[in-house]
């Protein structure tokens, strides 16, 4: 078994995430304090009360998905100890989580840095002027191509999301996406869904939000990642904090190359990925992907003894 160890990102969230994890291990306790600590705020309260609307701000969503996906590491790494990841990844928001399950960055760091990221993008573009869509069913080489005739037309639009074969997102501005949602029906896409989200994330519009975050990271001690992290902005796997720091500062403007990054695992000889934290989103992806990997996800006390179990041989942990 070669083990992957993959973690969600923004739009994994929900009121209560983590709850039961935390009643459950000391541990999950803990980190959620810690989180309290570093933000000098009540993140963990906020994801475990509410209310939703706020949770849903992109600078608290995203230290709040981070802090459950690290409790999840954690609570498994407790539980069994010896089990290590031969690579490790995330999507978007998640590969901050990966790179503290790396030995990149430090938990507070990473939180602090998210906490950050989600502001600058946010601040990047007015409210209401961006937007994202999800389309399904597009072939990836007409919606590209569809999305340059259109930006050319009026504001950018292009690709922001490879997720799995038949599902794509789309980012730019407002207009512009609804016009390529509208478009893309008649090459026959099954279907352009609108995303509830704050901005135009993963497109050129977010650039001045990665430079800005290149400025913060390059005053952040990011360390070598050991396993490697296979990176969102090339998916390709890293290790040297250098690179590290140049495909999270990309990361912000550039598609999140999911498929890819999963065929890159895979490659490497990955037979099993573990998705840790809210939902099991990366899960349905990873096997419309590759149907003939393993997949497991850990997001509570149940889900969390199961992979235990499974992965160390059927053995009772607790």
């Amino acid at each position: 078994m070669t083990l992957a160890f993959v973690f969600p990102g923004q739009g994994a969230q929900y009121v209560g995430m983590g709850q039961a994890l935390r009643e459950a291990f000391p541990i999950a306790r803990a980190t959620m304090e810690e989180a309290d600590d570093a933000l000098r705020l009540s993140l963990s309260r906020l994801f475990l009360e509410g209310p939703e609307d706020e949770l849903r701000l992109t600078y608290y969503t995203q230290p709040a998905i981070l802090t459950v996906s690290i409790a999840c590491l954690r609570v498994l790494q407790s539980l069994a100890p010896d089990l290590q990841a031969s690579v490790v990844a995330g999507h978007s928001l998640g590969e901050y989580s990966a790179l503290v399950a790396a030995g990149a960055l430090s938990f507070p760091d990473a939180l602090r840095l998210v906490h950050l990221r989600g502001r600058l993008m946010d601040a990047a573009v007015p409210a209401g002027q961006g937007g994202m869509a999800a389309v399904l069913g597009a072939d990836l080489a007409l919606l590209e191509a569809l999305c340059a005739d259109v930006s050319q037309e009026g504001g950018p639009v292009e690709v922001a999301n490879v997720n799995c074969p038949g599902q794509l997102v789309i980012s730019g501005a407002a207009e512009a996406v609804a016009a390529v949602s509208r478009r893309i029906l008649e090459t026959g896409a099954r279907r352009a869904v609108a995303l509830g989200v704050s901005g135009p994330f993963h497109s050129s519009l977010m650039l001045s939000a990665g430079e800005r975050l290149a400025e913060a990271l390059a005053r952040t001690d990011v360390r070598d990642a050991h396993p490697p992290v296979v990176a969102n902005a090339h998916a390709k796997a890293v290790s040297r904090a250098a690179d590290i720091r140049k495909a999270l500062a990309q990361q912000v403007a550039r598609p999140v190359l999911w498929e890819a990054s999963v065929n890159t695992m895979v490659d490497l000889g990955v037979d099993t990925f573990v998705e840790l934290g809210p939902g099991s989103v990366l899960s349905g992806l990873i096997r419309k992907t590759n149907r003939h990997v393993r997949t497991l996800f850990a997001e509570d006390p149940a889900t969390v003894d199961k992979v235990a179990e499974e992965l160390t041989h059927g053995e009772r942990l607790r």
